[in-house]
């Protein structure tokens, strides 16, 4: 089994992750932009045993989601402030890692079969969602957990 490893901007906080993804989630959402402080993030999930923590302690902090009322868990390092990873009161065996915080951010397949975009509605001007990929106007569940359908774009979506 393949290992990927990663870390925050200063090296205290280091993580490997075993194995491959099960899906990979880019949001556009306002969360996601604050707490990354750019368009968005690109989310890979995992299930929470595929992690290991090597160094250092992350802090958590607690945020309760608009949408579903739920805790969404930011993980970061407190000496430097890089979000790892998140985990969710809605999916307890799952986490997404922010795809930058890998030693190699692009070892990862991002397809369409593996892929999405959700909460388009929300990008900022600029942002293109290439053809083929399933897309999301706002979450790709109900606050319940029910899965929603997707837009499947036959030409790109420029947001404007």
């Amino acid at each position: 089994m393949d290992v990927h490893k990663g870390g925050c901007l200063c090296g205290a906080l280091r993580y490997q992750i075993s194995g491959d993804p099960l899906w990979v989630t880019a949001c556009f959402c306002r969360f996601c932009q604050r707490a990354s402080g750019g368009q968005g993030v690109v989310l890979p999930a995992f299930e929470l045993t595929q992690i290991d923590v090597t160094d250092g302690e992350p802090t958590v902090y607690p945020h309760i989601s608009e949408g579903s009322g739920k805790a969404v868990n930011i993980h970061f390092c407190a000496r430097c402030g890089t979000k790892t990873h998140v985990t969710f009161e809605r999916w307890p065996d799952r986490m997404g890692v922010y795809a930058g915080t890998f030693d190699d951010p692009g070892w990862f397949d991002f397809s369409q079969e593996n892929s999405k975009f959700i909460f388009v509605d929300e990008a900022v001007r600029g942002t293109v969602i290439p053809p083929g990929y399933k897309v999301f106007r706002q979450h790709a569940a109900t606050a319940d957990g029910t899965p929603l359908s997707p837009e499947i774009m036959q030409e790109a979506l420029h947001i404007r």
